[in-house]
């Protein structure tokens, strides 16, 4: 088996051109592009996709080659994974020849008789092979399409992307010519290419177009963490999980159309801020083993990108949450229908901002920068029992929570925001540390948490509300505004009345340690 470890890089079509003039691709290789014609094949059940691999068929002039690859592991645009390729064998598909895990062979040829197309890709190829930082890695520029169906309702959709392959060397070299190449010709940030880190696979955007899905928001998964861990391993796993969290919702949101008719799923926004959140836990949990300046220059970088999407997703709960409650679609005021396009018109222009940034070409050279530096970071001793460690942690985070929470009421807002805060921070701590607490205990821990969490966003939504009334023009439905001031007032003096309740249920949450 050979273990696959690549970056790929989705390029933006005008930006083409830039990137062939790229000084390091001046030299051999390039001037002869390949056509791939690819097939790839699954059972009717779609068994190898639910496994998380792919049978792929490659014709390259008269040769005929029979790929597989297992699941991996990709972030910022970083992906390593298992890969056997051999010639096609005639007749009947058969694995066992040139896969060398017996297992894996033996679950493939179980399947071989079910495989039936399911996608075709048909793309050129420019390949360089570059020595660089000491590691040879080949540069494999691809444009054509993915294909899908029968006509008339054949599916298509567009490639363009760069995959730099490590052939030998240190994974350093890979991430260094990546950041390299998007700095473009001139090698200069504000003349950067649009050549994004991307996560998906020709195959998993090739399921998408077979099934016919569209991009949808990606919830945190799991992190696993296990009590051999090292602390860097550890702070590595938690911040990668978040980076491909953040990675997934942006590339759902640059994937989706944006115009005044056209607005992305709210969730998509919402999720990447949450990914920030959690990666700035991450940062912030792990800060003591780590050096300062590194932990404090990428929360600020995080934070900063956190606040820039805020815009967005305060619009998106006021016009998608609020307003419905406050304003039906049934009336038809003309008051009303201004005061609807007034809101829509701020949403859409926080949308736009919040796409513009995650699309910016400075924005794909952090997620590398992050990335590198993250896989660099030097190993140090000072944790010795990785669940013991957690659990300290939380000790310390469950007793700053609940002298918040006594705090809460006599500061106010400003008291509230600060609770919601580090109710936030400590129950993504949890949610990182999960794996090496008891499950039950930190389940019910979790819950409590949650339910906080959930009144004091309801109430942050209505003051977030009222902060916005207070910015529509005096000439948009003035009655109607100092009307809904005075209704989320009162929904705001309403909701406070739970605090006390609230704050005795976390001083009395259960802790998820034994």
């Amino acid at each position: 088996m050979a273990l696959e470890t690549e970056i790929k890089l989705a390029l933006h079509p005008q930006d083409l051109p830039r990137l062939l003039a790229h000084p390091l691709l001046q030299g051999g290789g390039g001037a002869e592009p390949a056509r791939l014609l690819n097939t790839y094949f699954d059972t009717p059940a779609l068994d190898l996709r639910n496994a998380r691999m792919a049978v792929r068929e490659r014709r390259v002039g008269t040769r005929v080659l029979l790929t597989v690859k297992t699941a991996g592991t990709s972030v910022g645009g970083l992906s390593r994974r298992g890969e056997w390729e051999a010639p096609r064998p005639r007749g009947a598909l058969r694995f066992a020849p040139f896969v060398d895990d017996a297992a894996l062979a033996q679950r493939l040829d179980a399947w071989a008789p079910q495989l039936v197309p399911v996608f075709h890709t048909d793309f050129a190829r420019r390949t360089w092979v570059l020595a660089h930082a000491g590691a040879r890695i080949e540069v494999a520029l691809d444009e054509g399409e993915l294909r899908s169906g029968a006509a008339p309702r054949v599916r298509r959709e567009r490639i363009l992307e760069v995959e730099l392959e490590l052939l030998d060397g240190p994974l350093d070299a890979l991430l260094d010519l990546a950041h390299t190449l998007v700095l473009g010709p001139q090698g200069r940030t504000e003349r950067a290419l649009r050549l994004w880190p991307a996560q998906r696979s020709k195959a998993e955007r090739g399921y998408a177009l077979f099934r016919g899905e569209r991009p949808a928001p990606l919830k945190a998964a799991a992190v696993d963490l296990t009590p051999g861990m090292g602390v860097r391993e550890a702070c590595q796993t938690a911040c990668l999980a978040a980076l491909a969290h953040l990675q997934a919702n942006t590339e759902g949101l640059l994937r989706v159309p944006i115009d005044a008719r056209h607005l992305p799923d709210p969730e998509f926004v919402h999720q990447a801020r949450v990914a920030l959140r959690r990666l700035r836990t991450g940062l912030r949990l792990f800060r003591a083993q780590f050096d300062a300046a590194w932990v404090s220059h990428w929360s600020a970088e995080w934070r900063a990108l956190a606040s820039g999407l805020g815009e967005a997703r305060n619009w998106d709960v006021f016009a998608t949450e609020t307003l419905p409650s406050l304003l039906p679609e049934s009336d038809a005021r003309p008051e009303a229908r201004a005061l609807r396009d007034w809101v829509h018109g701020q949403r859409l222009r926080a949308n736009q901002h919040a796409v513009a940034r995650l699309a910016a070409p400075s924005h794909a050279l952090v997620l590398l920068a992050f990335t590198r530096s993250l896989l660099a970071l030097p190993a140090r001793r000072g944790v010795d029992d990785l669940t013991a460690w957690a659990h300290a942690q939380l000790r310390e985070g469950h007793a700053r929570l609940r002298d918040q929470a006594r705090e809460a009421r006599r500061l106010g807002p400003d008291g509230r925001h600060e609770l919601r805060l580090v109710l936030k921070k400590l129950r993504y701590t949890q949610e990182f540390l999960s794996s090496l607490l008891p499950p039950k205990r930190v389940a019910r821990s979790t819950a409590t948490l949650a339910e906080a969490q959930t009144l004091l966003g309801e109430l942050n939504d209505l003051s977030t509300a009222q902060t916005l009334l207070s910015q529509v023009p005096p000439t948009v439905a003035p009655a109607l505004v100092a009307q809904w001031q005075h209704g989320l007032q009162a929904q705001l003096d309403a909701g406070l009345l739970a605090l006390p309740a609230m704050e005795t249920a976390l001083a009395r949450a259960p802790t998820p340690w034994r």
